[in-house]
């Protein structure tokens, strides 16, 4: 599904990622593992779109993405890739149904619509009485499910995950990890996770170990 070929980044004189090259399998829960400053997070948001890279190539089902125009891979992106973050990052003035329908509408879908598919996601991930409730309202398991929930209302092909459980204790980090795999059996759905979480890793279909900006 991905394809990552030769990918090297710098930010100033700290060169981060060196010649990277991987194959990425569909239908998979990948984990990136690694110290910190290993540019776990560089190669995940490179795979994301999120950031350009100095050289290299990555294609998500045969499609070049770095040969779109950032309006091209703006579309893109919302339409093929969700992320979850360690911080929910959830608009606190709205509620969870309506942080969730966001990406929807961005993508032209009817706010009705959108607040339609929205609940049905939140329902299926165990949220039903939740979906009038602010983020403050919530516990932190439930604010990152609600992240999830937001990640999965465009149907994307790929979930990236930076350090999702980080800040969850131990029992809420469980539960997460096992929605994901729920997730990839229930949706067909392809996973990276960059995670220190080593449970997490152990359970992956495939890790990578990156160090010094190399994949070991």
């Amino acid at each position: 599904m991905i394809l990552v070929k030769g990918i090297e980044k710098s930010y100033g004189d700290l060169k981060v990622l060196k010649n990277i090259n991987l194959e990425i399998e569909k239908f998979k829960i990948t984990t990136i593992v690694g110290a910190s400053g290993a540019g776990k997070s560089t190669l995940l948001h490179l795979i994301g779109t999120l950031d350009r890279p100095d050289s290299g190539e990555i294609l998500i089902d045969d499609v070049s993405i770095f040969q779109l125009n950032d309006k091209e891979l703006a579309a893109y992106r919302n339409k093929n890739i969700g992320f979850i973050f360690q911080f929910h990052h959830l608009l606190p003035e709205f509620s969870a149904v309506e942080n969730v329908a966001l990406p929807a509408m961005i993508a032209g879908l009817s706010k009705k619509n959108a607040i339609k598919k929205a609940t049905e996601i939140l329902e299926f991930l165990k949220l039903k009485e939740r979906l009038q409730h602010k983020p403050s309202q919530l516990s932190g398991g439930e604010q990152q499910r609600v992240a999830v929930a937001r990640a999965l209302i465009n149907q994307p092909q790929l979930i990236l995950a930076d350090e999702p459980s980080g800040n969850l204790d131990s029992e809420n980090a469980r539960s997460l990890h096992q929605l994901f795999f729920d997730l990839r059996d229930q949706f067909s759905q392809t996973f990276i996770i960059v995670t220190h979480n080593e449970e997490l890793a152990q359970l992956s279909d495939r890790q990578i170990l990156l160090k010094d900006g190399m994949v070991q």
